[in-house]
């Protein structure tokens, strides 16, 4: 009976241990992050999704997005954050700091959560860039995809105060594919204003 008391100690005490020891993420919840300061080395040093959550919630806030609130951290049904553009429309965002491509599982969780959320639109905004088949299904579902490229032109308007330049990047319309009935596919790209019909 002893020997199992104290095995059982042993093993609360390795537990506490490990719960206490445990790394924090960049950055500390304690230090508020300014937007001004943030560069995207930064943002590739963040160590888990949180940080770069917090970094957009306080630079939609710094572009004048008033409304942006980010959601529950393990009940957030597909989005980070929620916030209305200058249109008026709700948007769902969800944030991807990652090292590697991200996947098609981020167009979906974005948008299966608009429903919840009330959202007329969604996007995805990642410190890397897209799979093919991730941009293949965003374009059929009209979610917006914002690559490591425009998250740093967007920081560096939104640093040099341009901030509808900024707006007009984050607020732009997804590319659209759009599939007619007769064997055609209809794609849509407003980044270039270009359409054309195309044979599959």
């Amino acid at each position: 009976m002893i020997i199992l008391l104290v095995i059982l100690v042993i093993v609360t005490a390795v537990f506490v241990f490990k719960v206490l020891s445990r790394k924090k993420s960049y950055p500390p919840q304690s230090i508020v992050i300014d937007p001004l300061k943030i560069t995207i080395q930064d943002i590739d040093r963040m160590e888990d999704g949180t940080g770069f959550v917090e970094y957009l919630y306080r630079l939609f806030l710094a572009m004048g997005y008033s409304d942006a609130y980010k959601t529950r951290g393990g009940r957030d049904f597909g989005s980070d954050l929620v916030f209305t553009d200058g249109e008026g429309v709700r948007n769902v965002v969800q944030a991807k700091c990652y090292s590697y491509p991200v996947g098609l599982g981020a167009v979906q969780e974005i948008y299966s959560s608009m429903r919840y959320y009330r959202a007329k639109k969604s996007m995805v905004i990642s410190s890397n860039q897209y799979t093919s088949a991730c941009e293949e299904l965003a374009s059929y579902n009209a979610v917006r995809l914002h690559s490591r490229s425009d998250l740093i032109e967007i920081i560096n308007l939104f640093k040099s105060g341009q901030i509808d330049k900024a707006k007009d990047i984050l607020e732009s319309e997804p590319r659209i594919i759009l599939q007619s009935w007769d064997n055609k596919v209809i794609k849509k790209d407003f980044k270039v204003e270009k359409r054309w019909v195309a044979k599959k």
